[in-house]
C-alpha cells in the first residue's frame, strides 16, 4: 500500500494483481473446480467451432479439388401421370455435341439386377448395393480416383467385369482386385474398388459393369438413369439451360439439372444451424460457471472477513477491497477461459485428425472465448467485490 502526493493511500497494478493471486492460490482445489466450469462451458463452444470450420475447410478443399463445375441430368418425372419420364438412349452423345460440355458420361440403373458375394447368399440380403452400367468415359468426368486395382478400361468391354464404390467392396466382403462377386446369374471378377466420390455419393454403394458387357450379359436396355457432365467455370450456368434439351429434344421439361456442390453448400448451411445451437448449450454451460465463480467469491468474502477488516484498519479504502476482489474474479474466470480454449483446441485437432480434415480453430472464436469469460468474472465478481469494501473495520475485526 503506497500514498500519493494528497496522501491518499494507492494500490498499484503490480500489487493488485499479487493480491488478487494470493486470494486464489491459499485455496487452490475450490479456484481449480470454480475455473473448472467456466473451462467446460468455452471449451464445449470452441470444440464445436472448430469442428465445424475444419468441416467447412475439408468440403471447401474437396470442392476446389474436384471443382464445382460439375451437373447432373435424371430423368423428370410427368407432374400428370406421376411417372418417371425415362431418358433416351441416345441422351449421353447428344449432351457431349452440346455448346460448352468438356466431358459426359452417364450410369444406368439395372432394376432387376443384384449383386452378392456368392449364389448362396440369401436373395433378400441385397445390402441396398445397386448394379450400374456406365462407360470408361466416368472416372474422368467425375475426376474419382481408385483405391484399389484399376478402372474398367484394364479388361475388353464384352468381359464380365465390374469395379466397387468403396462402402460395396465393404459390404461383400472384397479386399482386393482379381476377387469375383456374383452379379445377376453368375461371376463378375472385380478389376478395382473406388475411392468414396463426395460429388456422386450413389457411387460408393454402386456395383460399376461396362455398358457392352451390361447389355449382353445383363440385359441392360441402354437408357441412363443419371449422367454426369463438366464444362468450364464461367458458362456452367448457360450449359445449364442448354442441357434437357440436349438430353431429351422431345420432353425438354422432363428432365432435372442439378449441381452435386450445391447440395454440399446446402448441407454445410444445415450443419451451420445445428452448430448454433450447440454453442448455445456451451453457453449456458459457461453461464452456469459464472454462477459457481459468484458463489465462490461471495463464500470467499465471507470466510475473509477478518482479512478485509484488518486491511481496512491499516488504511485501504473500500476502492482497494472491491478492486482486490474484482480482480480475484477476472483471474478465476480468466484461467477456466485459458483452460477452456486449450482444452477445446485440443479436442478440434483431435476429431479432425481422426477424420482426417485440416485442423481450422477461428481466432475470433478463440478471442471471443476469453473475451467472454473475462465480461463473466467482471459479473460474477462485482456484487462480492461491493459486499466486501462495504464491510465495516469494526465488525469484519470481531468476526471469528
Amino acid at each position: 500500500m503506497n500514498r500519493d502526493a494528497t496522501g491518499r493511500s494507492r494500490l498499484r497494478g503490480g500489487d493488485l494483481l499479487r493480491l488478487g493471486a494470493n486470494g486464489l492460490s491459499t485455496r487452490p482445489l475450490r479456484a481449480v473446480l470454480s475455473a473448472a466450469g467456466i473451462a467446460i462451458g468455452i471449451a464445449a463452444m470452441i470444440a464445436v467451432i472448430g469442428i465445424s470450420a475444419s468441416s467447412r475447410a475439408y468440403l471447401d478443399a474437396q470442392l476446389d479439388k474436384l471443382g464445382t463445375n460439375m451437373l447432373t441430368v435424371e430423368p423428370g418425372q410427368d407432374p400428370e401421370t406421376g411417372k418417371i419420364v425415362p431418358l433416351p438412349v441416345t441422351a449421353v452423345p447428344t449432351m457431349a455435341r452440346a455448346d460448352g460440355v468438356d466431358s459426359v458420361s452417364g450410369t444406368g440403373k439395372l432394376e432387376d439386377v443384384d449383386a452378392y458375394r456368392n449364389p448362396r447368399v440369401d436373395p433378400a440380403e441385397t445390402n441396398e448395393l445397386a448394379v450400374l452400367a456406365t462407360d470408361t468415359r466416368l472416372l474422368r468426368t467425375l475426376k474419382a480416383t481408385m483405391g484399389r486395382g484399376g478402372w474398367l478400361n484394364r479388361a475388353p468391354d464384352r468381359y464380365p467385369t465390374t469395379v466397387l464404390g468403396h462402402r460395396a467392396a465393404s459390404r461383400l466382403g472384397v479386399t482386393d482386385a482379381g476377387e469375383r462377386v456374383w452379379v445377376g446369374d453368375r461371376y463378375f471378377t472385380v478389376l478395382g474398388v473406388l475411392d468414396p466420390v463426395p460429388l456422386a455419393p450413389e457411387l460408393d454403394t454402386a456395383v460399376l459393369v461396362n455398358n457392352t458387357a451390361a447389355a449382353r450379359l445383363l440385359g441392360f436396355d441402354g437408357r441412363p438413369t443419371m449422367v454426369y457432365e463438366r464444362s468450364a467455370d464461367e458458362i456452367v450456368e448457360k450449359v445449364r439451360r442448354l442441357l434437357p434439351r440436349a438430353a431429351n429434344p422431345e420432353n425438354p421439361q422432363y428432365v432435372t439439372v442439378s449441381r452435386p456442390s450445391d447440395a454440399l453448400k446446402a448441407r454445410q448451411a444445415a450443419d451451420s444451424s445445428f452448430t448454433g445451437l450447440l454453442v448455445g448449450l456451451g453457453a449456458v454451460a459457461l453461464l452456469v460457471g459464472g454462477i459457481g465463480v459468484a458463489n465462490t467469491m461471495v463464500i470467499a468474502v465471507m470466510e475473509r472477513r477478518g482479512e478485509i477488516g484488518l486491511r481496512r484498519a491499516l488504511g485501504a479504502a473500500r476502492r482497494h477491497i472491491s478492486r482486490q476482489f474484482l480482480v480475484e474474479a477476472l483471474l478465476l474466470s480468466c484461467l477456466g477461459g485459458l483452460g477452456g480454449a486449450a482444452l477445446g483446441t485440443v479436442v478440434t485437432a483431435g476429431y479432425a485428425l481422426s477424420q482426417g480434415w485440416p485442423t481450422a480453430v477461428p481466432f475470433a472464436a478463440l478471442a471471443a472465448g476469453v473475451g467472454a469469460t473475462a465480461l463473466i468474472g467482471a459479473v460474477a465478481g462485482l456484487y462480492p467485490a461491493l459486499r466486501a469494501a462495504r464491510t465495516p473495520p469494526t465488525v469484519a475485526l470481531a468476526a471469528p
